[in-house]
C-alpha cells in the first residue's frame, strides 16, 4: 500500500494515453536504429545478422527505458502526460528494479504487441490472439488491482504516479 504521504497514483486513463504516445515514440526509435543498423552491416540481414539486429534493437530500448526510468522517472510521453515511475520509497526506480518492470512489461505488454503482428499477418493461429490476451490481461489488471496499477508495476513494485514540475504552484492566482 503506497505511503500516505506519497503522490497520489495518475489515473488509468492518463496512463492508456502516454502507452499509447509511448509506442509511437518506440516505433520511431526502432526505425531509427534498424537503418542505422542496416547502413552499417554489409548485404541482406539474415540469420546470424537478424538475430544481432534483434538483440541490438533489445539493448537500444532497454538503454532508453533503464536510463529514462533510473535517471528521472520519466520517459518523454512520461513528461508530456505529467506522470513518472517510483518505487515503494517514492524515489526513481534502481537499475535492478527498473530493469525487472521493463523484463515484466516485455513478458506482458510486448507480448501483447508481438501478437498483434502476428495475428495481423496470421490471424487463424492461435498464438497471436494467446499473446494480444496476455498483453490485454496485464493492462485490464489495473482494474482489479486496488492502487489500479498495472501487472508489472504491481509485481516490480514500483507505481506510476503524477508529476508536478518543481517550483511550480497550480494553486496560484494568475495576476491581472
Amino acid at each position: 500500500m503506497p505511503d500516505p504521504a506519497s503522490p497520489a497514483s495518475a489515473g488509468l486513463p492518463r496512463r492508456l494515453a502516454s502507452l499509447l504516445y509511448e509506442t509511437l515514440l518506440v516505433a520511431a526509435i526502432l526505425l531509427a536504429s534498424a537503418v542505422s543498423f542496416y547502413i552499417v552491416t554489409p548485404g541482406v540481414i539474415e540469420g546470424v545478422m537478424r538475430l544481432a539486429l534483434q538483440i541490438y534493437l533489445a539493448s537500444v530500448l532497454g538503454a532508453y527505458f533503464l536510463w529514462c526510468w533510473c535517471r528521472s522517472g520519466q520517459t518523454l510521453p512520461m513528461k508530456t502526460w505529467k506522470m513518472r515511475l517510483v518505487d515503494r520509497a517514492g524515489t526513481p526506480p534502481s537499475a535492478p528494479r527498473a530493469l525487472l518492470r521493463l523484463a515484466l512489461a516485455a513478458m506482458t505488454i510486448g507480448a501483447g504487441y508481438a501478437g498483434l503482428a502476428t495475428a495481423w499477418k496470421r490471424p487463424h493461429e492461435p498464438i497471436g490472439w494467446i499473446l494480444i490476451a496476455l498483453g490485454l490481461g496485464s493492462l485490464l489488471w489495473a482494474l482489479l488491482d486496488r492502487d489500479r496499477q498495472f501487472l508489472h508495476d504491481r509485481l516490480a513494485g514500483t507505481r506510476i504516479v503524477g508529476a508536478q514540475a518543481p517550483g511550480k504552484n497550480h494553486t496560484a492566482t494568475k495576476p491581472a
